[in-house]
Formats: structure tokens, C-alpha cells, sequence
């Protein structure tokens, strides 16, 4: 169960809809700009490295399906500051038409224990994290509603489901984007606009490989609990799922007992999604008590072990 930093139904929109994708140049962001780019999309790519946001539009162009799409590319930092985000997208929508589907995938990733992460990087990860979404969804609110119609997707991470060793400064800021898409989803509903959380797990980023040089051993081992997913897996089935509307949006057998654990007051898609939440609670609760206990094995083993290493390099 991890942290970070998606063929799908018939599209509810023509194929010719505007796509705008933060945080678009590379991992999850970019595989899922190549998934709805296969389906007829035009993209806009948002980022802040040009360099890497050029790169991406070469390869996302490679997935066209016919000769009228188009693939835009906006340097900008997502989090900074919102006039300069407001502007961005209102670019897109004068060159590509108005945001059909929006892709808050802009974030980043630190571990460490909390008294040894810096200070101002807890404020970062807000800003880039939260903000970074805050931000795109509201530039294109107010048009989707005008509209009545388009579809808000924001990639948390399982680390928004659960808090892990590790992750204090990453799992509140990924916890924060649930309780704004559950409270937007109840504003906008009536206008038929629907907000999709994903919830992948560790994904074979560049991301997750920058984390990996600072993880804590606790940490580490924790995530070797449960395996690597591609970008491309990951991106095909949040895609699915926010076309369809669904609320939660989860990866694999792990993913799926999470999301029906931390389901709380979430929104369901179907009065079926509400009696399997209900049916299997008391199951999956008992598997994650397991899951829980050895995770505080793992954290009290590596404290022991690095108390016996102190202790024999005093007696050296």
C-alpha cells in the first residue's frame, strides 16, 4: 500500500473535446495525455519544464488517430500564483475550445521522518500538492457550469487514503485533495459535471525513483509490501473510470479494499458501488487490522536494530 507524485468507454464527449492535463510532461500526466489523445482528444499540456513538456508533446503526437488534433504545450508553475494559471487556461480554451475534462496530476513526492524533513517543505508540498490543483479546477469552473457538462479528475495517491511512516509531509497534502473533490462534487453535480479522485499506488515514475534515493528503510519496506505499477496501466484506468463518472478511482486488489475502507461520506456512482461498500467493511477491516500490525512490526523492528547499532559503536 504506497504512495507517488489511464482504453476506455466511449468517450460522453465528442471526440473532438478539449483535454487539459497539469503536471502533463511526464509519469501518470503524460501516459494518460497519450490515452485520451488515442481517443480523438485535443491536449493541452501544462507544466513547468519546457524542455520536458516538448519531449512529451513529440510523444503524445505519435498516438493521433487522425490529422486534425492537436497537442498545445504551457510552461507554467501550477502552484505559484493563481492569475498567472487563469491565464494559461484561458489560452487553451481560445486555441482548443472550452476544458471538457480537466487532469490535476501536477505534484511531488518527499519522505522522511517528520523532525528531520525541513519545515518549509511541508509548505511546498501544500502549495504544489493542493494548490496545484486548486488552482486549474477553479480557472475552468465557472465554463463547465455555463456549459452543464465536463469531468474534474484528481490524482491523489493511496498516501491520501492512509498515513504511512514516512509520509507526513506527503499524505496530508494528498489527503486534502479528498475533502476538496467531495465538497466540489456536491456543488457541481446538479450542473453535470463530475469530479473523479484516483488513488494510484507506487507508479514507475520519475518520481517515485527521486523519492527512492531519500526513502527511510521503514518506509522502503512497508512499500515492498505491495508491488511497482506502470504509468500506462495506471492512466488507462483512472481514464475509464472518470469518463464514467465514478467518484473513486482505484488500482488493484489493495486499491479497491482502501477505497472501501476510507469510503466514509464519499459520493457513490451506483446503489450497487453503496452495497459493496457495505457488504464487504467488516471483511476488509479485519484484513487491514493485519495489514496495520505489520506495519508497526516493521517501524519497532527498525528502531530495536538501530538502537543495537548505537549501542555497539558506543562500546567500540
Amino acid at each position: 500500500i504506497m504512495s507517488t507524485a489511464i482504453q476506455t468507454s466511449i468517450l460522453y464527449i465528442p471526440k473532438t473535446h478539449s483535454q487539459t492535463v497539469t503536471g502533463g510532461s511526464s509519469g501518470i500526466g503524460k501516459c494518460i495525455a497519450v490515452e485520451c489523445y488515442r481517443q480523438g482528444a485535443f491536449i493541452t499540456l501544462v507544466a513547468r519544464d519546457e524542455d520536458k513538456l516538448l519531449q512529451a508533446k513529440k510523444e503524445v503526437e505519435k498516438f493521433a488517430i487522425n490529422d486534425k488534433q492537436v497537442v498545445l504545450c504551457i510552461s507554467v508553475d501550477v502552484s505559484s500564483d493563481y492569475s498567472q494559471v487563469e491565464n494559461v487556461i484561458k489560452q487553451a480554451q481560445e486555441k482548443l475550445g472550452p476544458v471538457d475534462m480537466l487532469v490535476n496530476c501536477a505534484g511531488t513526492s518527499i519522505s522522511g521522518k517528520f523532525e528531520e524533513v525541513e519545515v518549509d517543505r511541508f509548505k511546498k508540498l501544500m502549495e504544489v500538492n493542493y494548490l496545484g490543483s486548486v488552482y486549474p479546477t477553479r480557472a475552468v469552473i465557472t465554463t463547465m457550469k455555463e456549459r452543464r457538462m465536463g469531468r474534474i479528475m484528481f490524482v491523489s495517491s493511496q498516501a491520501g487514503q492512509i498515513g504511512l511512516f514516512g509520509y507526513t509531509a506527503y499524505s496530508p497534502s494528498k489527503f486534502a485533495l479528498r475533502g476538496l473533490a467531495e465538497s466540489l462534487q456536491m456543488e457541481i453535480k446538479p450542473y453535470n459535471i463530475y469530479v473523479t479522485v484516483a488513488y494510484p499506488p507506487d507508479t514507475d515514475t520519475p518520481g517515485l525513483a527521486e523519492e527512492n534515493k531519500t526513502k527511510p528503510l521503514e518506509t522502503r519496506l512497508i512499500s515492498e509490501t505491495s508491488g511497482v505499477c506502470q504509468p500506462d496501466q495506471v492512466a488507462k484506468i483512472v481514464v475509464r473510470d472518470a469518463v464514467q463518472g465514478n467518484f473513486n478511482s482505484s488500482v488493484g486488489p489493495d486499491g479497491y479494499m482502501l477505497s472501501a475502507l476510507t469510503c466514509g461520506m464519499s459520493p457513490v456512482t451506483s446503489i450497487t458501488e453503496g452495497l459493496q461498500q457495505i457488504v464487504t467493511m467488516g471483511l476488509f477491516r479485519t484484513i487491514a487490522l493485519f495489514y496495520l500490525g505489520s506495519f508497526d512490526s516493521i517501524v519497532r523492528r527498525c528502531m530495536i536494530q538501530r538502537e543495537q547499532s548505537k549501542t555497539a559503536d558506543k562500546r567500540e
